[in-house]
């Protein structure tokens, strides 16, 4: 049975509720529907509530190199769970790009018939080998992973977060999906959430024992087998852990129950940003338009839009525009069409994510039932 997360008059968040209990108090004027980023149904109270204790619930994530899931468990009732899209391919081929811009905007600027010491060269602004900086395509996926926990802070009173730590396979020392781990993790910290980790054979165990499916091919396919059920096991680490049970016997301890939940697909607009210098130098020395988060006729890149064309409707995400017209594409940035900007009508500003919600409850609910 889906839960739905409920404020407090004064803002607190409180424990989900029912969703009939939700439509009860909807339809007597004693809440109101408050929005957030995750596209999540949430209400508010209109009234003092009779009590503001709550119980523990867990935030699970699985992070990985191009998809990653999270998952909200309590003891009774998984709350929620998601299929992140990370960012990691689109960073990377955005900073070669830049990197072949900039090399080609030096070479015309530099006069090379001149003698060494004479030519025009821009000193270093920093020492790029000695700062252990994060690469941008990694940090990038760890970013958006801590948006999205952000955002979820502000819906369930979660209590911790429980993060699967990766180490590398055979022989490699490293893999993208560690790198930044470690500091990910003390940014968590430091923000005031209590984090733990689990390592994936411990996940692998716990999948087995709550008997969820897990898809391990097509690791693309955004459904909740992939990586939405790793976060969901995840999560449920902190409710049962495997130990001693008697004086000659182990076994696992503790007692939670899955359910089916809400599902969610979630990714960042591959907006490429503002650039001033492409590849190739235009003529006369005029630049034109590429890039940048703007159009000329009031819409934000990464808006949600509803656009008519030809007595059809369509729905999606402002991706570019012309001089009349309004470009808008859908979940997988596909462009839907071209729609004249008097017919483009904005149902949502951007808020940096593009939001897939289910309709139906995604079920996960274990073999043997309760645990």
């Amino acid at each position: 049975m889906q839960r739905v997360p409920v404020l407090s008059k004064d803002g607190a968040r409180l424990m989900p509720t029912k969703a009939s209990r939700a439509r009860r108090w909807l339809e007597q004027g004693k809440a109101k529907v408050v929005h957030n980023d995750l596209g999540i149904f949430q209400i508010q109270l209109l009234f003092d509530a009779s009590g503001n204790e709550v119980q523990k619930i867990v935030i699970g994530v699985d992070p990985g190199k191009y998809y990653s899931g999270i998952a909200v468990q309590s003891v009774k009732f998984t709350l929620w769970m998601a299929h992140l899209q990370l960012p990691f391919e689109t960073v990377t081929e955005r900073m070669e790009q830049r990197a072949i811009m900039r090399r080609g905007r030096r070479g015309r600027r530099i006069n090379r018939k001149l003698p060494f010491e004479y030519r025009a060269h821009r000193q270093k602004r920093f020492d790029n080998r000695r700062n252990s900086k994060i690469p941008p395509s990694i940090r990038a996926n760890r970013d958006l992973e801590k948006r999205i926990i952000d955002e979820l802070w502000q819906i369930f009173p979660f209590t911790k977060v429980v993060y699967e730590k990766v180490q590398a396979r055979g022989d490699k020392g490293f893999s993208p999906v560690m790198v930044a781990q470690k500091w990910n993790l003390a940014r968590l910290a430091e923000q005031g959430y209590e984090v733990s980790t689990i390592e994936g054979w411990q996940t692998a165990n716990l999948r087995t024992h709550l008997g969820l499916h897990k898809q391990k091919h097509s690791k693309g396919d955004a459904i909740p087998a992939t990586h939405a059920v790793d976060g969901v096991a995840i999560a449920c680490s902190a409710f049962i852990r495997y130990g001693i049970t008697s004086y000659n016997s182990q076994g696992w301890i503790g007692k939670v129950v899955v359910t089916s939940a809400p599902f969610t697909i979630i990714r960042r607009p591959p907006i490429s940003r503002r650039q001033l210098h492409l590849q190739k130098p235009s003529k006369g020395g005029e630049r034109r338009k590429y890039g940048g988060t703007t159009t000329r006729h009031g819409f934000r890149k990464g808006d949600y839009v509803e656009a008519v064309k030809a007595g059809k409707t369509y729905r999606g995400w402002v991706s570019g525009d012309t001089e009349k017209q309004v470009s808008v594409s859908d979940v997988d940035w596909k462009r839907l069409g071209q729609f004249t900007a008097s017919k483009v009508r904005l149902i949502q500003r951007s808020t940096g994510l593009i939001v897939l919600s289910t309709r139906k409850l995604s079920n996960l609910t274990p073999l043997r039932g309760q645990i």
